[in-house]
């Protein structure tokens, strides 16, 4: 198992051993994809086969990585109202519905779809902001 990260700014993949914490940028990956990973074009591949870090270190970085978390949310807390907006779901939940039938079955693909056509149905009837209007001398 072992970690890609791309670091953007210097166009290089990073393929290493796997990462202690989660990194937008970075995928982990099985062994077999590991060894057949290339780099985009114009992009530079490095491998590393072990990190050293002292345990001092690794506690060092735990504690600030949760100070900048708190930090972070502390600082959200103030801006925000802390209310998470839900939206109504065109399609009600039925538990009676039947898993097999994807003209009504729950499952997301099926759902998804059901949900697409709802929605283009309902944009297909609204009217539009603009309009033709009668010239009044005609």
């Amino acid at each position: 198992m072992a970690t890609l990260i791309y670091a953007y700014a210097e166009s290089t993949a990073v393929v290493g051993p796997l990462a202690p914490v989660q990194d937008p940028h970075a995928w982990d990956l099985c062994e077999r994809h590991s060894a057949h990973i290339t780099a985009p074009v114009g992009w530079e591949l490095v491998r590393v086969e072990q990190v050293e870090i002292d345990d001092e270190e690794l506690e060092a970085m735990s504690e600030e990585d949760l100070t900048a978390l708190a930090a972070a949310v502390s600082e959200a807390g103030r801006v925000t109202t802390g209310l998470v907006e839900t939206g109504e779901d065109p399609i009600e939940y039925e538990p009676t519905r039947d898993f097999n039938d994807p003209a009504t079955s729950n499952h997301p693909v099926h759902r998804t779809k059901r949900i697409e056509e709802h929605v283009a149905a309902a944009k297909a009837v609204r009217r539009a902001h603009l309009r033709v209007v009668p010239d009044p001398e005609n």
